[in-house]
């Protein structure tokens, strides 16, 4: 069984989004896929492994901050579950922030990617690695953000940018769903054009069916390997 783990939304739309990744999941590995939330929502990802040990989990987060190094680790040592790499630094999600990019206009004079933040080591190694992924395939300037716990913040990043010159200055969302963050984006004074968040965004849902594929291989290969 495949386990996503997901940091969970107030927001109503946060739960149908990730509930269209997961059925794309699901259509591609033909394995029973439920949704473990760490925060806001129910079920919690303790009680949906609590009724499926031994599961795969494939974390639905953008950067290795404290839920992905720690809290799901936790829990998931509890149920005797494999945690897989979550999608920090995935060429999926650079491919993802430019299709979702050009749906909102293309790029302007410059981007503004804007992740959500984190003040732990390493935390927001995910969102420097989307945009260099992104750079690569714009020809304007892009630049890093976050909506909380770092600096700068999306609209001193937007308000620099055009004070450099940039007349139209995009932000890419880099986020999987939305939330008070993407509301808040969709405010930053200055912006030309704000990008949808990922979502369902077929190269992630390749790429969890990936992670969940290799996870169950290695799982088969050490079952193998002990009984001989």
């Amino acid at each position: 069984m495949l386990v996503l783990a997901v940091h969970g939304s107030a927001v109503p739309e946060a739960g149908a989004t990730i509930e269209r990744l997961a059925e794309s999941v699901r259509r591609l590995t033909g394995t029973r896929v439920a949704v473990g939330h760490l925060d806001h929502q129910a079920p919690s990802l303790a009680d949906v492994l609590a009724s499926c040990p031994g599961a795969v989990v494939v974390p639905l987060l953008l950067g290795d901050g404290y839920h992905r190094t720690v809290d799901i680790p936790a829990v998931a040592r509890r149920h005797d579950c494999v945690v897989t790499p979550g999608l920090s630094g995935v060429s999926a999600v650079g491919l993802a922030l430019h299709d979702r990019l050009a749906e909102a206009g293309g790029p302007g004079d410059a981007v503004v990617v804007a992740g959500a933040g984190s003040s732990r080591p390493g935390g927001n190694d995910g969102t420097e690695a989307a945009a260099r992924l992104l750079a690569r395939r714009v020809g304007v300037p892009v630049v890093t953000a976050y909506c909380s716990a770092s600096e700068p913040s999306v609209p001193d990043a937007v308000a620099g940018l055009r004070a450099a010159g940039h007349a139209r200055v995009a932000i890419s969302t880099h986020l999987l769903a939305p939330g008070r963050f993407t509301h808040a984006l969709a405010a930053v004074p200055g912006a030309w054009t704000v990008a949808a968040p990922l979502g369902a965004h077929p190269g992630l849902a390749h790429t969890v069916a990936w992670r969940y594929g290799e996870a169950s291989r290695s799982a088969r290969t050490d079952l193998a390997l002990n009984a001989s």
